[in-house]
C-alpha cells in the first residue's frame, strides 16, 4: 500500500504560517520548507498570508542600483504610485528622495545577505502565484529561488513554468533581433541593453532544457525550441548529433519555411543548413543548391556544378543535370543567368593542340562562347573543333553545353512541348458546340471563345479550331482582333526557335505604318507570351519596333511584350525605352508601360518604385495611375518586411487607385508566407475601406498570401463569401481559386458551389472561373462534383436567358479546366517549395482582367505540365515502363464529348435506323415481353409449391406428400434458371438463328485493375504522384527520388541496345511533328497543315 502524503494528515496550514512570525531563523526556514511541500493542498490559506511571506518588500535603493537585472514587480499594490521609467537602468523607483523602492524590477536574491529562508520563501511565492494564475510573477519568484527551483522535477508546476520561460525568452530574443534589424548601424549601447533585457537565469533554464532534449534524442523538440528562441548554436548542435542528418535537415527546412516569418532570420537558418551540408562526407547537392538559390548565392551553385561536371564519375554529371533541371523549375531566370555566366569555359589546351584546333576550326574562341540548346550539335562542335589532352577537361567540355542548355531553360521547354503536343487530349467538340450556342449573343462571348481556345490549347501548337472557323474569326474587329492574334502566343508558347517566324505575317513592318494596328499589336503581345522569361532572341526586335512606331495601339502591345520577355531582369535598356513611352501620357500606351515597368523590375524593390509613385501623383489618367500602381506592386515581389514602408505609404493614400495598388503590393511582398500581419491588414481593408475596388482586391489578395497553405484560405474567407457586398464575395471566390488552384480541395469546392449560383452576375463569373482553377485535372471518379460542374457549365452556356457575364465566365472556365490539352495544372510552388515567380506574377496580372480582358492570357504563365519525363545522360527520352499503383479511372482524362450540347432530341437516334434493324428491335422486345410473362407465371407456381411444402412439413404424417412437393419445387426452380438465360444472353436474328448479344452491364463489365503501367513520358497528375513506383528490374534508375517533372535516369545495362521515344531533341515542334502555322494568312509561312495535327478520339475526327 502506497504511503499516504503527509499533507493529507493535516487539515490546515495555519500552524506553519504562524511559525513565520517567529523571530528565530530556524523556525522560519522549517515553516517555509514544509509550506513548499503542502502548498499544492493549502495554497488558498497561503495566499491570504502572502504579505507575511514577502517580508523583504521594502528594499533600500542602494541595493537596487547594485543589482541591474530585469524583473517584474513583486505584485504589491503600488501601481498608482509608479514613477517614470528610468530607461537606462530599466526599473521603477518610487521617489528619488525615498529610502525605499516599491515594485522593484531587479532581483535581490543575489545579495550575500540573503539566506536559505529567503530562497525558500521565493519558491513558495512562485507556487502560490501559479495557482492564482499569475504566470509572470510565478516565473519571477521561481528564478529568484535559484537552485531550489529544480527544472528536472516532473510536476505540473515545473512544466508550466518551463513553458512560460521558453515563451518569454523567445519573445525577448525576437524583440531584440527586431530592434537590431531596424537599426541601420547597430549601436553597441543598444546591443548591451538588449542583452540585459534577458535574465541570465531564464537563459540558463532554456539552455538546460535544450541540452536535455538533445541528450534524450528528442532532436525535433530541440529544433523547434531552438528556432523559436533564435539559438542557432543549439540548432546546429542538434542537427549534427542527430542519427540521420539529412532527414533532420529536411525537417528543419520545413519548419523554417512554415513557421519563420522574418525573411532575414529564415536566410540565417538556411545559411546554417548549407554550412552543415558542406561539412558532411556525402553532401546532398540537390538540397544545397536549392537553399543557395533561396539565398541568392549563384557562385555557390556554379562551384558545385563545376566540380560535378569535372568528376570522373559518370553519376556526378547526371546529378549536375538534375540539379540544373530542378533550379529551372523554380523559374528564377535572373539567378540562372548568373549561374550560367559564372561557369568557366574549358581550360585552353597546349600549343600543339591549339594549332590543330585552329586549323580545323578557325574561330574556336567564338565556338566556345556560342551556346545553344541543340546539345548534339554543340557537343559535336566541341569534339570536332577542340582537342583536350587532359581527360578531366574533356569530360567538362562535353557536359558544359548540356548544362548551359538546361540553365537557359530551352531544354526543359522543348521536352515539355514534346509532351504537350504528343499527349494533347483537347475536345474540339466542346468549342464547336459553345460557338453554336452563342451565335446570337454579344461579341464579348465570341471573344471569350477565342480566350478559351487559346487556354485549352496552351503550349500544344494546335490551331485546328481557328483554321476551321476562319470566316468566324475574320469578323473580329479592333481590340477583338488584338485578342485573337494574341491568343496565338498562348498556343505557341515556348516556340523559342520558331516564334518570330510563326508570328511574322502579323508583326508590324517598317514601324507599323501599314496594316491593322490591332492585329500587329496583338502579334507583339503574342511574341512576348511565346518568349516569356526567355527573350534574349527577340528583345532587340521589340525594342526597335517600339522606337520606330508612334501608334499607341502598337506601343501597347510592344510594352507588354517587353515586360514579359524581360521579366525580373532589371534590363536598363528595356526600362528606359518603356519609360519613354510612359511619359507620352497616352491612356492606352502608358497603362501598359506602367505594368511593363513593374514586370521588368519585379522583385527588385529599388528606388524606381518611389519615382513611379511620384509619377502616379502627377498624372490625371485613371488608367495610367492603375497601371503604375500595379507596376509598383510588382517591384516589391517577395521583399516582405523591406517593402513595409512603401506599402504603408500607398495604403494610406487618398487616391483609391493607389490604395488598390498598395493592396497588391502587400499581397506580392508577402506571397506564400501566410504572414499573420499581412492577413490582418488585408482583412482590415476588406471591411473598412470606402472603395469597392479596394475591398474586392483585399479579399482577393488573401489567395496570394495563403497559397502555400491552401487549407487555410477557405477558412479565412468563409465569412467574406457570405458578405452583403458582391465585390467582397467575388474577391473571396478568386482568393480560393488562386490559393487552392489544382488541389481539388473539398472545402474550397464547398465554398464556391453556392457562389456559382449567386444573384449577382459578376460574382457568378468569378466563382465559375475559380471553380475551374480548383478542379483542373480532377477526374469525376475521384470527385463526382467535377462531372457535375462540367454539366453546370454546359447548362449555363446553353441557357438563352443567362446573362452575358455568366456565360463568359462559363466559357472561360471550360477552357481553364481543360487547359493545355488537359495536361497542365496551375501551380505556384515548385516541388522544392520555392515560389514560382513567373506563375505568381502571371496570376496577379491575370486578376486584372476585371479592367482589361486581354490580361486573361497571363494565366498561361502559371501553367505547369503534369508529366514524368525521364531523360538519359544525352538528354534523350528513353522508353521504359513504370507503375501507377492506383485505379486508372482516378486519374484518367475526361471522357470525350459524345453528343452535341444543343439541338439534339431523343428521337434523332431513331431517324438513322434502318427498317430491318427496327424489326429486329421490335421482335426482341416482344420476345422479351413474352418470356417475362412466362417467368411471372412460373414464379407464382413456385410460390404455391413452396406454401404446399411448408404445409406438408407441418404435418409429419404426410411424409409422402412432403417428398412429392420437394421434388416439384426443385424441378420448377431448375426450369426457371433454364428459361432465364435466353432472355439475358441470346437474341433471335432475322434468319431465325440464335446469336450472342451483350449481357447486362454487371455481367459484362470486368473489374477495374488496381494499377496501371505507364510508359515514359507519361501524364502524372499531382494527386497521382504518391502512387508512382519504378520497377526493381528496370534498365533505368532515377538519380533522385521523384515521381513527376523532368528526371534524369541512369542506364544500368549499357551493353544492350536501347530504345528511345525521341532522340536529339529538335529545336521546335515543327521538326518533330511538322506542327501548325498560324491560320488565316497567305504565303509559305502561314500554311496550315491541319492533317499533321494529332488524331482525336474516334469517332470525332475533324479535317479542314
Amino acid at each position: 500500500m502506497a504511503a499516504e502524503h503527509p499533507a493529507l494528515k493535516a487539515s490546515s496550514a495555519g500552524g506553519l504560517l504562524a511559525m513565520l512570525k517567529e523571530t528565530h531563523p530556524t523556525l522560519k526556514l522549517h515553516a517555509l520548507t514544509h509550506l513548499n511541500a503542502f502548498v499544492d493542498y493549502f495554497w488558498p490559506e497561503v495566499a491570504d498570508c502572502i504579505l507575511l511571506i514577502s517580508f523583504w518588500r521594502f528594499v533600500p535603493c542602494e541595493i537596487l542600483t547594485s543589482h541591474p537585472e530585469i524583473f517584474y514587480d513583486i505584485s504589491l499594490d503600488f501601481d498608482d504610485r509608479k514613477s517614470a521609467t528610468c530607461q537606462s537602468e530599466a526599473f521603477f523607483m518610487r521617489e528619488e528622495s525615498s529610502p525605499f523602492a516599491f515594485g522593484c524590477r531587479k532581483s535581490l536574491y543575489e545579495d550575500e545577505d540573503y539566506g536559505q529562508k529567503e530562497l525558500a520563501a521565493l519558491l513558495l511565492l512562485s507556487k502560490v502565484f501559479l495557482y492564482l494564475g499569475e504566470l509572470n510573477d510565478s516565473l519571477s519568484y521561481a528564478l529568484g529561488a535559484g537552485p531550489l527551483f529544480d527544472v528536472s522535477e516532473d510536476s505540473d508546476y515545473v512544466r508550466a513554468l518551463l513553458a512560460k520561460a521558453i515563451d518569454k525568452y523567445a519573445k525577448l530574443k525576437t524583440k531584440a533581433a527586431e530592434m537590431n534589424d531596424k537599426s541601420p548601424v547597430i549601436d553597441p549601447r543598444m546591443e548591451a541593453i538588449d542583452e540585459r533585457m534577458i535574465d541570465p537565469r531564464m537563459e540558463a533554464i532554456v539552455e538546460r532544457m535544450l541540452d536535455k532534449c538533445t541528450t534524450d534524442g528528442k532532436y525535433r523538440q530541440t529544433i523547434g525550441m531552438a528556432i523559436e528562441c533564435r539559438r542557432l548554436d543549439k540548432l546546429e548542435e542538434a542537427v549534427v548529433k542527430s542519427d540521420n542528418v539529412h532527414s533532420t535537415i529536411n525537417y528543419c527546412i520545413d519548419v523554417c519555411h512554415s513557421f519563420v516569418k522574418q525573411l532575414e532570420y529564415r536566410r540565417g537558418i538556411l545559411r546554417l543548413m548549407v554550412k552543415i551540408y558542406q561539412q558532411l562526407p556525402s553532401p546532398d547537392y540537390l538540397s544545397m543548391c536549392q537553399h543557395l538559390m533561396f539565398l541568392d548565392e549563384p557562385d555557390g551553385v556554379a562551384t558545385i556544378l563545376y566540380e560535378l561536371l569535372r568528376s570522373d564519375n559518370v553519376d556526378d554529371a547526371l546529378l549536375a543535370f538534375q540539379i540544373a533541371f530542378d533550379l529551372v523549375e523554380n523559374e528564377n531566370p535572373a539567378f540562372l543567368l548568373k549561374v550560367r555566366d559564372l561557369l568557366p569555359s574549358p581550360k585552353s589546351q597546349p600549343a600543339e593542340s591549339a594549332q590543330v584546333s585552329e586549323s580545323a576550326q578557325p574561330d574556336s574562341a567564338e565556338t566556345e562562347i556560342a551556346l545553344t540548346t541543340e546539345d548534339a550539335q554543340i557537343t559535336g562542335v566541341y569534339q570536332a573543333g577542340t582537342v583536350h589532352t587532359d581527360p578531366v577537361e574533356a569530360v567538362y567540355a562535353e557536359g558544359l553545353p548540356k548544362i548551359i542548355g538546361i540553365l537557359d531553360g530551352e531544354t526543359s521547354i522543348q521536352l515539355m512541348q514534346y509532351f504537350l503536343h504528343s499527349h494533347n487530349k483537347s475536345d474540339l467538340l466542346i468549342l464547336k458546340t459553345i460557338k453554336q450556342s452563342v451565335v446570337t449573343r454579344n461579341r464579348v462571348c465570341h471573344t471569350a471563345i477565342v480566350y478559351a481556345n487559346a487556354i485549352m490549347h496552351a503550349g500544344t501548337s494546335v490551331v485546328t479550331f481557328l483554321s476551321e472557323n476562319m470566316d468566324w474569326v475574320a469578323k473580329a474587329t479592333h481590340w477583338a482582333k488584338f485578342s485573337t492574334t494574341a491568343g496565338l502566343g498562348v498556343i505557341y508558347r515556348g516556340q523559342l526557335q520558331q516564334g518570330r517566324s510563326l508570328m511574322a505575317p502579323y508583326l508590324p513592318q517598317d514601324g507599323g505604318d501599314g496594316g491593322c494596328p490591332y492585329s500587329q499589336s496583338g502579334a507583339l503581345y503574342a511574341l512576348g507570351l511565346i518568349h516569356a522569361n526567355h527573350g534574349k532572341g527577340v528583345t532587340p526586335f521589340l525594342l526597335e519596333t517600339l522606337r520606330r512606331t508612334k501608334t499607341e495601339v502598337i506601343q501597347h502591345g510592344a510594352c507588354l511584350a517587353l515586360g514579359l520577355v524581360a521579366l525580373g531582369t532589371t534590363d536598363e535598356e528595356v526600362y528606359e525605352e518603356v519609360n519613354d513611352v510612359f511619359y507620352a501620357d497616352s491612356a492606352v500606351a502608358s497603362q501598359a508601360a506602367g505594368i511593363s515597368l513593374g514586370l521588368v523590375m519585379a522583385g527588385t524593390a529599388t528606388e524606381m518604385a518611389w519615382f513611379m509613385l511620384a509619377d502616379a501623383h502627377e498624372t490625371q489618367h485613371e488608367k495610367i495611375i492603375r497601371g503604375l500602381a500595379f507596376g509598383i506592386a510588382l517591384t516589391v515581389y517577395g521583399r516582405e518586411e523591406e517593402a513595409d514602408r512603401l506599402i504603408e505609404k500607398m495604403t494610406s493614400d487618398q487616391d483609391p487607385v493607389l490604395r488598390y495598388g498598395g493592396i497588391y503590393a502587400l499581397a506580392l511582398a508577402y506571397r506564400g508566407t501566410s504572414n499573420n500581419k499581412a492577413i490582418r491588414k488585408l482583412l482590415h481593408f476588406s471591411v473598412s475601406d470606402a472603395s469597392d475596388d479596394v475591398k474586392r482586391t483585399a479579399v482577393l489578395a488573401l489567395g496570394f498570401v495563403l497559397y502555400s497553405d491552401p487549407e487555410q484560405c477557405p477558412r479565412t474567407v468563409s465569412l467574406s463569401s457570405t458578405s452583403y457586398n458582391p465585390h467582397i464575395r467575388y474577391g473571396a471566390a478568386l482568393a480560393v481559386g488562386i490559393a487552392c488552384a489544382g488541389t481539388g480541395l473539398s472545402e474550397a469546392i464547398s465554398l464556391l458551389e453556392p457562389l456559382t449560383s449567386d444573384v449577382v452576375d459578376f460574382v457568378r463569373q468569378g466563382a465559375l472561373i475559380a471553380m475551374a482553377m480548383v478542379m483542373v485535372q480532377i477526374s469525376e471518379a475521384s470527385d463526382a462534383r467535377a462531372g457535375a460542374f462540367r454539366r453546370q457549365l454546359r447548362e449555363i452556356i446553353m441557357n438563352e436567358h443567362e446573362d452575358n457575364m455568366s456565360v463568359m465566365g462559363a466559357i472561360l472556365a471550360s477552357g481553364i479546366i481543360d487547359a493545355g490539352g488537359r495536361n497542365v495544372t496551375i501551380k505556384l510552388l515548385s516541388k522544392t517549395k520555392h515560389d514560382r515567380m513567373t506563375a505568381v506574377v502571371g496570376l496577379a496580372v491575370f486578376s486584372q482582367y476585371w479592367f482589361w480582358h486581354p490580361f486573361l492570357y497571363f494565366i498561361s504563365l502559371a501553367f505547369s505540365p503534369t508529366a514524368l519525363i525521364g531523360v538519359n545522360d544525352d538528354l534523350n527520352i528513353p522508353k521504359f515502363n513504370f507503375l501507377s499503383q492506383a485505379k486508372p479511372s482516378l486519374f484518367a482524362y475526361p471522357k470525350p464529348t459524345t453528343v452535341p450540347m444543343i439541338g439534339i432530341t431523343s428521337n434523332m437516334h431513331t431517324a438513322i435506323l434502318s427498317t430491318s434493324l427496327r424489326d429486329k428491335i421490335s421482335a426482341l422486345k416482344k420476345e422479351s415481353g413474352r418470356q417475362a410473362e412466362e417467368m411471372k407465371a412460373k414464379m407464382k407456381q413456385s410460390k404455391k409449391l413452396a406454401d404446399k411444402l411448408a404445409k406438408a412439413i407441418r404435418d409429419r404424417n404426410k411424409e409422402a406428400e412432403r417428398s412429392r412437393a420437394r421434388k416439384s419445387l426443385f424441378e420448377n426452380i431448375m426450369a426457371e434458371k433454364a428459361e432465364t438465360s435466353p432472355v439475358n444472353g441470346k437474341s433471335i436474328n432475322q434468319d431465325g438463328d440464335s446469336m450472342q448479344v451483350d449481357n447486362n452491364a454487371e455481367e459484362k463489365t470486368e473489374p477495374e485493375p488496381s494499377y496501371e503501367v505507364l510508359t515514359n513520358p507519361a501524364r502524372v497528375v499531382l494527386s497521382q504522384e504518391k502512387f508512382i513506383k519504378f520497377f526493381d528490374d528496370s534498365r533505368y534508375t532515377p538519380v533522385k527520388k521523384a515521381s513527376s517533372g523532368i528526371v534524369v535516369f541512369k542506364y544500368l545495362q549499357p551493353d544492350e541496345p536501347d530504345e528511345f521515344s525521341i532522340t536529339d531533341m529538335p529545336s521546335s515542334l515543327f521538326d518533330m511533328f511538322g506542327g501548325s502555322a498560324p491560320p488565316g494568312q497567305q504565303g509559305p509561312a502561314t500554311a496550315m497543315p491541319v492533317d499533321e495535327e494529332p488524331a482525336h478520339p474516334p469517332p470525332f475526327v475533324f479535317s479542314s
